[in-house]
Formats: C-alpha cells, structure tokens, sequence
C-alpha cells in the first residue's frame, strides 16, 4: 500500500536542487520502482519473486527510488514493455549493499586518478549508479538529481530473489493519476509520498556523491 501526498504539498518538501535519494520509506525499508511488460510483471507479483520464462537474470536491470524519476523513465506506463509499474520493497540494508557496489557509468575525474582505474572499477562490479535530472509530472526537467542503479549478474540474483520483501503493482494507480494530468486536475493529483534518504555511512555518502541537506 502506498502512503500518498497531494502533489502540490509533495513539491514543497522535497529539495529543489542537488543530489538526493528521494524514496518512499520505513524505519527499515525503502520502496523501488521498476516497469516491465506485464507476463513478467504478473509472474513478479504472484511469486513475490523475479523470474519465469520471461525474465533473464543475464541482463542489467534498473531500479529507481524516485516515483516521478520511474514516471518519466516509463511515460506513466505507456512506454512499450514498460506498462506495469511495480513498488518493490526491500531492506535499507540491502539498498546500502547495492549502494556500496555501485560505480558511476561514466568516468568521475574526482573521485579515479586516471580513466583506465575507472574502467577497471567498473570491470569489477555489479551496480552502474547514474545520477539524472530529476523529472516533474509533465517531464520537464528538474534543478535536483535523481539516482537510478542498475544491477546485473550475482547482485541482480540476490536483489530479484532474496531481498525482496514485498512487490505490489501500482500501475492502476498510475493511469488515475495520468487521467487526472491530462484532465488538468493537478491539484487533485497524488503521488507517492518521499523524502530524502541518507545512508549512515559517510564514505559512501561521499563516493556516490549525495548533497545532503543542510
């Protein structure tokens, strides 16, 4: 179930610029999004689990924490193969071990001492890291940056099978809100209520490049 927030009162407690995980939490969870084409989406939803004959673990997969970041990358599930959105809940422990093991896609001059260190990194782990603009309900890009991780190999594994706690699909309620934009009913359009989360770890904070609130 989600916990939602009038749009307008969501665009006044959330940061207007920087880098921030924006996510829907617990004390111990955080919720991701991902889309899908709905054969996978359902298998996902009734075993509580990825997998089937339609989805491949030999493939990079992304998450995003960011509902109108998830919104814009889907087209509030109208995008081919991406017409089920699904909430995937998993602990704040594991997000941070996927956090630890992300490396940026594209080479960071300040945080490698040459392109080729980077490269090597990026050999080695599983969990690409990019921070993106962040989008509005109309996709107009967005002062704030939104994170998004893609996951592959053993990682994806454990993520699709082990780490989740809960799947749910809010596709339904994405296609109410999208009637109400396109009503121009913006004052009565929900979204998933976020805020900012902040791993404990300092180092980490400082290598994914997170700008915490002050």
């Amino acid at each position: 179930m989600l916990q939602t927030i009038k749009y307008k009162d969501y665009k006044t407690q959330i940061p207007e610029s920087g880098r921030h995980i924006l996510a829907q939490q617990t004390d111990d969870q955080i919720l991701v999004y991902q889309a899908f084409n709905p054969r996978i989406a359902n298998y996902a939803v009734a075993n509580q689990c990825f997998g089937g004959e339609h989805y491949s673990f030999n493939r990079m997969s992304w998450i995003k924490p960011n509902f109108l970041w998830m919104m814009y990358r889907c087209g509030w599930a109208e995008k081919e193969a991406q017409k089920q959105v699904l909430g995937i809940w998993i602990d704040k422990n594991d997000f941070d071990r996927i956090l630890n093991e992300a490396v940026f896609s594209s080479y960071q001059a300040n945080l490698y001492e040459s392109h080729e260190m980077w490269k090597a990194d990026l050999a080695a782990k599983e969990v690409r890291l990019q921070w993106d603009p962040d989008h509005d309900i109309y996709g107009e890009k967005q002062e704030r940056k939104a994170v998004q991780l893609g996951l592959k190999g053993e990682i994806l594994k454990d993520f699709g099978t082990q780490m989740i706690r809960k799947i749910i699909n809010v596709t339904d309620f994405v296609k109410a809100q999208k009637q109400k934009i396109d009503k121009g009913q913006i004052d009565e359009l929900d979204v998933p209520k976020e805020w900012t989360y902040t791993p404990a770890n300092d180092e980490l904070c400082q290598r994914i490049r997170i700008k915490q609130i002050t």
